[in-house]
């Protein structure tokens, strides 16, 4: 059966696109008119969330605390004929590696299962939420053990609720060395836990060694690193790298930059089979990330040509 294609709302949300969002639903009419089977929803507002239940009530794209909110969503998606590959849970508002006391993070999770649960969507994204320079401040042995044992927990939750969980390994976050992403994905040991694999991030993080603390871990080519993590895949985002880093208001490298597939360097006839081969995804999502592009929604439509032509080589 051939891959179904999807796009990370949060393109057209956070970054460039933060003070003038694009509306879920212009959103969605607009991925259904290009050919897309569903969207990688980033729940936050002014998108569907689950929201604060003692919130106001903000119906359909807003803040969804009440059951009968997020079945609208769901019926109004099945309508259009689209589906949800995953959700980017906001989380970043919370502690992980810098605090003994990890409950706001678990409940915030908690939250945001609940709500994938309502909605139909089986696959949660997370991060390790602060920058590689927290380690500067936690050590290093104690930080990975309040990461593993969040997960953990986080892991028991989802699978609860029919989920999995896919880590998104990144320059912008801690723990971004091969090493690091096999070590915590080992010692979470969850059947229901895996790596999430953006080619952008696969690139500065596997082959540039970006904003790694200490000395750089990297392999001579992306192909290497996707080797090195064969069978630890469980979600794909496919993008372009043009090995740079989006900026953050001062101008220093934050996370990986995400150009539209022929904006940069990489050779998707080269990485593609060896994602094949490398992923054992619990789903028949390939999902775009246009994250912090500057004219995500202007590229949208000839990023879909190009996943439409690797899903027909190799979904």
């Amino acid at each position: 059966m051939s891959k179904r294609s999807s796009i990370g709302t949060w393109a057209y949300t956070i970054g460039p696109y933060g003070s003038n969002p694009i509306p879920f639903d212009t959103v969605c009419d607009k991925l259904k008119e290009l050919g897309f089977d569903g969207v990688e929803l980033g729940a936050f507002p002014p998108h569907p969330n689950p929201g604060n239940p003692n919130g106001p009530n903000e119906g359909w794209g807003g803040a969804m605390p009440e059951k009968s909110q997020r079945q609208e969503l769901k019926a109004r998606m099945a309508a259009k004929g689209l589906g949800f590959s995953g959700i980017a849970a906001n989380l970043w508002g919370e502690k992980l590696i810098n605090t003994d006391d990890q409950s706001k993070y678990i409940a915030e999770f908690r939250k945001n299962s609940e709500f994938s649960r309502d909605v139909a969507i089986q696959s949660i994204r997370v991060d390790t939420v602060q920058p590689p320079t927290i380690l500067r401040e936690v050590d290093y042995n104690t930080a990975i053990q309040r990461v593993v044992k969040t997960w953990k927990e986080c892991c028991d939750i989802a699978a609860a609720n029919g989920q999995c969980v896919a880590w998104e390994f990144e320059p912008g976050f801690a723990f971004n060395k091969p090493s690091d992403i096999v070590r915590i994905h080992d010692a979470v040991d969850k059947p229901n836990f895996g790596l999430m694999y953006d080619t952008c991030h696969g690139q500065m993080v596997g082959v540039n060694g970006t904003r790694q603390e200490g000395d750089k871990e990297v392999f001579p080519t992306q192909v290497d690193f996707i080797r090195f993590l064969s069978g630890r895949i469980f979600h794909l985002h496919l993008i372009d790298s043009d090995n740079s880093c989006h900026k953050d208001a001062a101008g220093n490298d934050e996370t990986s930059a995400h150009p539209p597939f022929g904006a940069g360097v990489l050779n998707f006839d080269e990485l593609m089979p060896e994602l094949v081969k490398a992923s054992r995804l619990p789903h028949d999502w390939w999902t775009v990330d246009l994250c912090f592009y500057p004219d995500a929604w202007g590229a949208t439509a000839a990023c879909k040509k190009v996943l439409d032509q690797l899903i027909l080589k190799y979904g």
